[in-house]
């Protein structure tokens, strides 16, 4: 199994578990909510994957650092999804370094692909906002990102939320 199709996988798994909670997690709604964190290559092709997994499954907030990151991944995501399987318009995408709460605070499951060195902070956040977490490799890059991690993850099996990475 190569880097690419393991990937794949652990969306498919994230995305599946999450679709078995839908009605409890999500509300009834017959949509579960995808938001990306982190727009470049990996984030991107983990939106493609997660939406390719499941019907149900809507691309509904956006956010980078960079605006125009963020716009070329939309783009892109447009054109290689099913029509109505991206639903984010310009006032759910967000950039800048805080953006990625706004689309914490909308979304039923988190795409964290974001420079690694940001990772603990963004999963803790959707850990405390209840969400289940895609969470690109590597999760920390010092002493204090892994020890956050390792609180974070106590955290989630608290909350029965979902954490892959």
């Amino acid at each position: 199994m190569n880097r690419r199709s393991f990937i794949g996988a652990t969306a498919a798994t994230l995305v599946t578990a999450t679709t078995i909670a839908r009605s409890a997690f999500a509300g009834g709604a017959d949509t579960l909510r995808i938001g990306l964190v982190g727009c470049g290559g990996r984030g991107t092709g983990a939106a493609l994957q997660a939406l390719a997994v499941d019907e149900g499954t809507v691309l509904y907030a956006m956010a980078d650092v960079f605006m125009d990151r963020l716009e070329s991944s939309r783009q892109g995501l447009v054109k290689n999804s099913a029509e109505g399987r991206v639903d984010v318009p310009d006032e759910r995408c967000f950039d800048g370094f805080d953006g990625y709460k706004h689309v914490i605070d909308q979304c039923d499951v988190i795409l964290l692909a974001t420079t690694p060195a940001f990772r603990p902070q963004h999963l803790r956040y959707a850990v405390e906002k209840g969400r289940h977490v895609f969470c690109e490799k590597p999760i920390a890059v010092d002493s204090a990102g892994l020890r956050s991690v390792l609180e974070t993850v106590r955290m989630s099996e608290e909350k029965d939320l979902c954490l892959a990475h």
